[in-house]
C-alpha cells in the first residue's frame, strides 16, 4: 500500500467511518480532528483556534494572496495582516503536504485532495448519500430530533461546499473534482469500504 486517499463527504454520508475502517484495513494512519491537533503543534496556533476555523470560509478571502504567501513562508509581512481563517488554511494545507510526504494516509475533508494535487499516488474520494439515510445517520449519531437533523445536515454540507469551493479552484461534490464518488446509502458503509479497496488495488497495479 502506497496510496494517499482523501475524501470529501457530504454530512451524515458516513464518510468518516469509511475512512477510519479504510485506515484499519490497510493499517495506515488517518487524519481527520488528528489534522487539526498536528497543524496547531506545527504552525504554533492553539489548537481552539483551527478548531473554530476548521472548514469554515471566510468572506474576504483574497485567493492570489494566500498562495503568495504559502511560497513565502509564515514570516511575510502580509501573512501577518492575514485574516485567521487565512492561516487556518495555511496552516493546514502545508500539514496535509507534510503528512502525505511520509507515506500512506486517509486523509479526510480540508481540501486534502487540492494541497495534493499534481502528486501520482493520492485517490481523491467524495461520499454522499440520499437524504433520508443521512438523516436517520445524523439523528442516530448526534441524538438529534428529525428536524434538527435535517438542518444540520443542509447548514454543514453548505459550510464545506463554501470552504472548498473558496479555497480551490474545484466544485465541491462534482464528479469532475474527484477520482471516484459513491452513494453510501446504496452500497451501505461496508459495501463502500469494500468497493474503494478495489479501487485502490487496480490503481496500484497500474501505477
Amino acid at each position: 500500500m502506497k496510496t494517499v486517499i482523501t475524501i470529501g463527504r457530504q454530512f451524515g454520508s458516513g464518510g468518516r467511518e469509511i475512512g477510519e475502517k479504510l485506515a484499519q484495513a490497510y493499517d495506515i494512519k488517518y487524519y481527520d480532528k488528528e489534522l487539526i491537533a498536528r497543524a496547531a503543534k506545527e504552525s504554533g496556533f492553539c489548537e481552539e483556534i483551527l478548531m473554530n476555523h476548521d472548514e469554515r470560509p471566510t468572506n474576504s478571502f483574497l485567493y492570489n494572496l494566500v498562495i503568495d504567501t504559502y511560497s513565502f513562508g509564515y514570516n511575510s509581512s502580509s501573512f501577518v495582516d492575514m485574516p485567521m481563517s487565512q492561516k487556518v488554511f495555511l496552516a493546514q494545507f502545508d500539514t496535509i503536504k507534510k503528512i502525505a510526504d511520509e507515506g500512506p494516509c486517509v486523509i479526510v475533508g480540508r481540501c486534502a485532495d487540492y494541497a495534493l494535487e499534481g502528486r501520482d499516488n493520492v485517490i481523491n474520494l467524495f461520499i454522499y448519500a440520499d437524504e433520508d439515510f443521512r438523516v436517520r445517520k445524523i439523528m442516530e449519531q448526534y441524538g438529534m430530533d428529525e428536524n434538527k437533523a435535517r438542518d444540520n445536515l443542509v447548514k454543514k454540507d453548505k459550510q464545506r461546499a463554501s470552504y472548498y469551493n473558496y479555497y480551490t479552484n474545484r466544485k465541491w461534490g462534482r464528479a469532475e473534482s474527484y477520482d471516484l464518488c459513491i452513494n453510501s446509502s446504496v452500497l451501505g458503509i461496508d459495501g463502500s469500504v469494500k468497493l474503494i479497496k478495489q479501487f485502490v488495488e487496480d490503481f496500484e497495479s497500474k501505477a
